[in-house]
């Protein structure tokens, strides 16, 4: 993923290096801390590893996330949030309790009731 060459303000690079249907999903599953590849695999409905793997790399390029491996086999390796990285899912986290509140005025809680996502009735 490249940016663009030309901006108009500095929300257009926040929106191009987090842009895409994964990417907050991914940020937001990290936010309690280090996770490996087969945690997030298991945690985001939908994603095969090949796009995981992607977005990963992205998000490290971008220095939101970064990588641990550990010595041994087999392989092992930990993804967690850099500083740039946790800043960004405050705002992650503003945007799921938006999306919470969306979808109690719009009566959409079967989806929250289903994967456990608290809000007020």
């Amino acid at each position: 993923m490249k940016l663009r060459n030309d901006y108009t303000c500095p929300l257009e690079i926040v929106h191009d290096i987090i842009k895409g249907k994964w990417k907050t999903i991914i940020i937001f599953q990290m936010r309690s801390g280090s996770v490996s590849l087969s945690q997030l695999e298991k945690s985001i409905e939908g994603i095969s590893q090949k796009m995981l793997l992607q977005q990963l790399n992205e998000l490290r390029h971008f220095g939101l996330i970064n990588k641990e491996s550990a010595p041994g086999y087999p392989l092992h390796v930990d993804y967690y949030l850099t500083e740039r990285g946790k800043r960004i899912l405050k705002a992650v986290e503003i945007m799921q309790e938006i999306g919470i509140e969306y979808m109690v005025e719009h009566h959409l809680t079967d989806i929250l009731d289903q994967k456990n996502i608290g809000y007020l009735k």
